[in-house]
């Protein structure tokens, strides 16, 4: 026998319901993502500035113009947050993909000790890429300029009758900043203490914020 030529096949109908059935999972996965983006408003400017790298090269705000930055702030001679903020850090780079212009910027807090010299060292024994991952020093002023100002990533020298020991020199944050390709501030990410999940829960919100704003125009 054959089916009735007044109705359609049976599998037209099995393949209109297999179509729609995709389209409805599809349609609710793309809820799911949505609802895990979060708005990234703006926080502020990131004035211009002038720094110096690992390398002994000038840095302004130009090279870092048409980039997604993430920036923290750290001294080498740090005995406390600083290893884990900067093994923190290395993490993001692994993770970053290929071909994303994202950059690293690590600040000091400690000029008159941390060198261009000294901030490549460090940088080579934490498998800094430094194509990727840039280390800035200066004046006290124009760290002050870029970590406090611009980024509010406050640092404060720790009285010499209050140190611990010889490497308790400065109370600074221990916050990521994430920067757009505009130079604005988008958002603040608190790296350690108690409750903090670095890799199930900062750092995927770190990475998924890097993907939000290298897509935006």
């Amino acid at each position: 026998m054959t089916e009735n030529a007044s109705h359609p096949p049976r599998t037209i109908w099995v393949g209109f319901l297999l179509f729609f059935g995709l389209m409805a999972l599809a349609f609710l996965f793309w809820l799911a993502q949505a609802a895990r983006i979060q708005p990234l408003h703006v926080l502020g400017r990131v004035a211009d500035f002038t720094l110096t790298n690992q390398d002994g090269q000038v840095t302004t705000l130009a090279d870092l113009t048409n980039h997604v930055w993430v920036a923290d702030i750290i001294f080498t001679r740090c005995a406390g947050p600083c290893p884990r903020m900067t093994g923190q850090m290395k993490s993001l780079q692994d993770k970053l993909p290929v071909q994303s212009a994202a950059k690293l910027v690590t600040l000091t807090t400690d000029p008159d000790f941390d060198s261009p010299a000294v901030l490549k060292r460090y940088g080579e024994r934490f498998g800094a890429n430094f194509n990727r991952w840039t280390f800035l020093t200066g004046s006290k002023a124009q760290i002050a300029n870029l970590a406090a100002d611009s980024l509010k990533l406050s640092a404060q020298p720790i009285k010499p009758e209050d140190r611990k020991d010889s490497a308790d020199l400065f109370i600074h944050t221990t916050i990521f900043v994430i920067v757009d390709k505009h130079a604005q501030l988008r958002g603040f990410y608190e790296t350690g203490g108690d409750g903090v999940d670095w890799k199930n829960s900062v750092q995927a919100k770190i990475l998924r914020a890097v993907h939000q704003l290298e897509n935006e125009p």
